[in-house]
């Protein structure tokens, strides 16, 4: 039985603890089951002697803020470093989950790539001998020590990518993530209704706006994984923190237990109340904050990936809040953890290079950078501070958030197969095919034929 063990998230300065996630990782791999690990057999970090160098870096940095901000990083490197092009090759989230297992395997790969964090990625890509340890450019580069060992040990795994938070480390991360409330103000002050402080409040303020005609929520499903997202912003109020780790990471619970199902009842009840759009399961994820801007939607439910596109469009009218806790002044709880890590492939022709851009682009200096573009760095900024609103909302939520210990992880990690075989049924849930019940027995039944293994 594998057994993930509990994984926290750091935020700022440190607060939380480090994750081993048992992986049941597949991937085919040449040389036999089991290829070994990559590690290069020396480093250099003298990139100008390295000669002209074209570095086909694949990034999923498409939205506004992401983009600048990478966009920024990559001009400064290449500036730094005449003698490198940096060939970017950008696609969205879900384009490079489909492609990227496909270009690591075949014989012209990129150099630097996002892989996912977790078992269906990864793990798999490190079982495969598909990406190169990053520890020798540890050694040099010093990357442990200027993260916290909870951020590194999410990027960690072991050679044959059955455990995750313990290995080689096989990436970094630039920014830092939380999925909490967006709001329309001009809308809210329309309605009459002051940002909620708790989770009634909340939900009191969905049914006033849908009584004053407006639409509660701004929704798009059309992928499965905000359906997931959704579901657990709401099981974090109705079950607790400390319960969603344990069930995520195997040591305890069951989505059939009666809070589990309470929270997807919850997401039945707002479609069938309209509070959710009709059209939810036919709205692609990265058109739901266009919708937004646009004035669809009082509140939004999504990540801070999303704040620097949504300052662009709506400025000052739009503010960012951590889910209101079920008591007023008690400790905000939401899924959260950090960016995309950036990986070297195992067949790049220039690893040093890769292991330099690597370098730069977390460095302190990028924390900065990560600021200026409207991004949540994943460490604290040496000199910037946010300027917008909206950034300083979610600034004030993620220290909220690391003081009180209150991130949970995404629930897509708890198997491999997670998003398609409870982000199905989710679809079902909201569009009124199925029930409650129905749909967590689908989670568990997915979840223990993966622990069995």
């Amino acid at each position: 039985m594998q057994t993930p063990v509990g994984r926290r998230t750091l935020l700022g300065t440190a607060v939380l603890g480090a994750a081993a996630l048992a992986a049941a990782a597949c991937a085919p791999g040449g040389g036999g089951d089991r290829p070994a690990a990559r590690t290069p057999a020396s480093v250099s970090t003298d990139v100008a002697k390295a000669g002209n160098v074209t570095l086909t870096v694949w990034d999923q940095e498409v939205q506004g803020g992401q983009r600048r901000q990478i966009e920024k990083l990559n001009a400064a490197f290449q500036t730094k470093y005449p003698n490198v092009r940096i060939n970017r090759v950008a696609r969205s989230f879900t384009d490079l989950q489909k492609t990227l297992r496909l270009a690591l395997s075949g014989g012209n790969p990129p150099d630097v790539v996002q892989a996912n964090q977790g078992y269906a990625a990864m793990g798999q890509f490190v079982k495969a001998g598909m990406l190169l340890s990053l520890k020798p450019y540890d050694q040099v580069y010093g990357w442990t020590k200027r993260y916290p060992k909870g951020l590194t040990d999410l990027n960690s795994v072991t050679p044959d990518g059955r455990s995750i938070g313990s290995g080689d480390l096989y990436g970094l991360s630039l920014n830092g993530e939380i999925v909490g409330v967006y709001y329309n103000k001009d809308k809210l002050a329309e309605i009459g209704v002051q940002p909620p402080k708790t989770w009634d409040e909340f939900e009191q303020a969905l049914a006033t706006a849908k009584s004053r005609g407006e639409q509660p929520l701004a929704f798009g499903n059309l992928e499965k994984l905000p359906g997931i997202q959704l579901y657990g912003v709401v099981q974090d109020q109705l079950t607790g923190k400390d319960k969603v780790r344990d069930l995520v990471f195997g040591r305890g619970g069951a989505w059939t237990d009666g809070p589990n199902v309470q929270a997807a009842q919850k997401l039945a009840d707002w479609a069938r109340q309209g509070y959710l759009n009709k059209d939810a399961n036919a709205v692609k994820w990265d058109d739901t904050p266009v919708d937004f801007a646009r004035g669809r939607g009082v509140f939004m439910i999504g990540g801070t990936w999303w704040a620097a596109d949504l300052h662009d469009r709506m400025k000052d009218r739009v503010g960012f809040m951590a889910p209101p806790p079920r008591q007023a002044g008690a400790p905000p709880t939401t899924m959260g953890g950090e960016s995309l890590p950036f990986s070297i492939t195992a067949k790049s022709r220039h690893p040093d290079v890769a292991a330099a851009y690597i370098n730069f682009i977390t460095s302190p200096e990028a924390m900065d950078v990560s600021v200026e573009t409207g991004n949540l760095p994943v460490l604290k900024p040496p000199t910037r501070q946010p300027a917008e609103p909206v950034m300083k909302d979610i600034a004030a939520a993620w220290d909220a958030l690391s003081r009180g210990d209150g991130i949970t992880p995404y629930l897509d990690y708890a198997t491999p197969t997670f998003g398609d075989a409870f982000g199905g049924p989710l679809q079902e849930l909201v569009a009124g095919r199925t029930t409650a019940d129905r749909a967590m027995q689908a989670a568990q039944k997915d979840y223990t034929t993966f622990l069995k293994k």
